[in-house]
């Protein structure tokens, strides 16, 4: 089960099923469609429900313009594009400005968050192609090639410092891409939504009038709900250790330290609120590097809430979630 598989499986289950009371004041719609390697799905409501029609219609052409510069599953795609050729000229907007988001977070992280990982990825997936963890040797020669003050980026060019770099989204894309069709509904006059582009932007209150509710799995059995979190209108992000991993076991997944290239041990899952979905969804890397008392300490620096569940099952969370 792939990240955000389990996400669709962990976040939202109360929220997509609306109460039998729903109120009958908006006219409620839904999109559902594949992008970043997952089913997005996007519930928007409005008085008038061609409205509501014509702002998801424009959402969805939006998220499929952003996939087609940041996805990795495109071999077409400017980020792949980038990636092969190590510089990308005249890149587009939406690209330019979530690597300068990338850049800050790294840069105040110390590296924690870093979008040149890619090739620490590789190496590992190579590795679990051949049924074994990468050696010392391998990981060395990945970790050259990876640090964000290599990549230099500007509104005429993207550049890669360095042959063999390369740069993956995936820990940022989906947060930015939810912040962005969040601002576009706003724009279109919607105030009630729930986006799920891999992270969750909600706007307003469910069918029902309530508070988006959404439900926090155990990464050890997704069927098993931890916490009911109640949205305030802050993006929400989430990472875990239990959707893609090197080995059966949960030492070794896709979440990698890119200062010593093997995933951090401490924890299982991070959940952070933060006005800008971008913001939660690259913070839910920094945090997960530490410990649980790091990890809520950091939360508090960066003035965001978060739920960290520890490598044994426990949770705990930041004031604002109780």
């Amino acid at each position: 089960m792939d990240r955000r598989t389990w996400l669709r499986c962990a976040l939202g289950l109360a929220a997509a099923t609306p109460a039998a009371s729903a109120s009958p004041a908006l006219a409620w719609r839904e999109r559902a469609l594949l992008g970043f390697g997952t089913t997005l799905w996007l519930r928007a409501g409005h008085a008038d429900g061609a409205v509501a029609d014509r702002a998801l219609d424009a959402a969805v052409a939006l998220l499929r313009h952003i996939e087609r510069q940041m996805s990795l599953f495109d071999p077409d795609s400017a980020l792949q594009r980038l990636n092969r050729d190590g510089v990308l000229q005249a890149p587009d907007p939406h690209l330019v400005a979530v690597l300068r988001q990338a850049q800050v977070v790294a840069a105040r992280s110390d590296g924690a968050f870093d979008v040149t990982v890619q090739p620490l990825w590789a190496t590992w997936r190579q590795a679990q192609a051949t049924g074994r963890r990468p050696t010392a040797d391998e990981l060395a020669r990945a970790q050259a090639l990876v640090g964000w003050r290599g990549l230099q980026v500007s509104d005429r060019a993207i550049r890669l410092a360095r042959p063999g770099m390369a740069l993956t989204l995936n820990g940022i894309a989906q947060g930015y891409a939810a912040e962005q069709a969040r601002a576009l509904l706003r724009r279109h006059g919607i105030t009630a939504a729930l986006l799920d582009c891999g992270e969750w932007a909600p706007m307003g209150h469910a069918p029902d009038g309530q508070p988006w509710r959404l439900g926090l799995a155990s990464p050890r059995d997704s069927a098993r709900l931890l916490r009911t979190l109640a949205a305030d209108g802050r993006g929400i992000a989430v990472s875990t250790d239990a959707t893609l991993r090197f080995r059966a076991d949960d030492l070794d997944h896709h979440i990698l330290d890119p200062h010593t290239g093997r995933s951090p041990p401490h924890l299982s899952a991070v959940v952070v609120a933060a006005a800008d979905t971008t913001l939660a969804d690259a913070l839910t890397k920094v945090l997960f590097m530490g410990t649980a008392d790091q990890a809520l300490a950091q939360a508090r620096q960066w003035g965001v809430d978060a739920v960290v569940v520890d490598k044994a099952g426990q949770l705990r969370a930041t004031p604002g979630w109780g």
